[in-house]
């Protein structure tokens, strides 16, 4: 599926024209079907994905995933995972059933911090 064709699937989903669009993101008549031969300007391709609440890594084809985050959101995910196990560390320290963590008990709640949190942005990005 190429650029113009993702575009259309998601206008479709949201039961627009490729017309209504151009007009709700204030584009020319027919810029959108010019990307059939021409690619965008960066520009032009983030107003569509901001639009959608899609990555341009998805209109462009690179994944099929819609709701990719980016490299900032993923550091804000780990920062927030770490500021989290410090929270737990300063209610005189984390506890596993009665006994202190261990650092590789600490990692493994670490990580599943961190896809829980993932998994949270990616669902909140779709709504």
């Amino acid at each position: 599926m190429n650029l113009y064709d993702r575009i259309k699937a998601l206008a479709d989903t949201q039961k627009i024209s490729i017309r209504r669009l151009e007009e709700n993101i204030g584009f020319g008549n027919g810029t959108i079907n010019r990307w059939r031969k021409n690619t965008p300007g960066v520009d032009k391709l983030s107003k569509v994905a901001d639009y959608f609440k899609v990555s341009t890594d998805y209109l462009l084809g690179r994944t099929d995933d819609k709701t990719s985050l980016s490299p900032k959101e993923m550091s804000d995910i780990g920062q927030l995972a770490d500021r989290m196990l410090d929270g737990l560390e300063s209610e005189n320290s984390v506890n596993f059933y009665g006994e202190p963590m261990s650092d590789e008990d600490k990692a493994s709640l670490k990580a599943a911090l961190l896809v829980a949190l993932e998994m949270n942005k990616k669902r909140s990005k779709k709504d």
